[in-house]
Parts: C-alpha cells; structure tokens; sequence
C-alpha cells in the first residue's frame, strides 16, 4: 500500500525560501515518477513538479522553473522541494503525488499520478 507523508511547510514572507519533504512508503523504485502539485481553494490541483526515478529527469511548471527544485532520495524514499524566492501567488496546498498505473496522466512529463498525500500548507506573506 503507498502512502505518501508530507512535511516541511509553514508561512513565511515573500522572498522567503521553505523546503517540502515527502516520505514515501510502498513505492516501487524502478520505472517511477514522483511529483508535487499545489492547490488553492476553487481551483484545480496543479501539477508544478515531477521527477523521473530512474534517470533523475525534472520537469517543471513555467512559473516555479528556476525557483523551485526537485530531487530526491531514493535510499531514504524521500522526495523533495526546495522552494526559493518564494511569492504571494505561491502561497497554497502542496500535495505529493507518486505513479500508478490507472493514474492520470499529468502534463509534466506524463507521469500518470493516483496516490496523494494528505498536504502540507505554504503560505507566502507580501
């Protein structure tokens, strides 16, 4: 069974940089995808990172690109997001995503997500 566990966010004030974790159990390792999507209240989650497992590839969504970073460790099955230069518009539901089969495709490389995290809360102050 996955589950993914989400930590790391908080509030703080533009320009401000935050670091996202996500531990990740039962994940397969080879031929996966893991990501991160943000969400604000009435809109669509959106996928703003993914990362490919077995190649590291990174893709990323225009406005986070050059600012947020993705990596992960794949002894410790973390992943993570570093967050820098962190803006008001920024400010949302981080969610982290791993691959399932019947899993839809995202726009980030295709990697198709069905397993969710329970979110952590990144809040931006101008």
């Amino acid at each position: 069974q996955v589950q993914l566990v989400e930590s790391g966010g908080g509030s703080v004030q533009a320009g401000g940089s935050l670091r996202l974790s996500c531990s990740a159990s039962g994940v397969t390792k080879s031929r996966n995808c893991m990501g991160w999507f943000r969400q604000t209240p009435g809109k669509e989650r959106q996928a703003i990172a993914t990362i490919f497992t077995d190649t590291d590839s990174t893709y990323y969504y225009y406005s986070v690109k050059g600012r947020f970073t993705i990596s992960q460790d794949s002894a410790k099955n973390m992943v993570y997001l570093e967050m820098t230069s962190l803006k008001p518009e920024d400010t949302a539901m981080y969610y982290c995503a791993a691959r399932s089969p019947s899993g839809r495709p995202s726009p980030l490389g295709g990697c198709q997500y069905g397993y969710w995290g329970q979110g952590t809360q990144v809040t931006v102050s101008s």
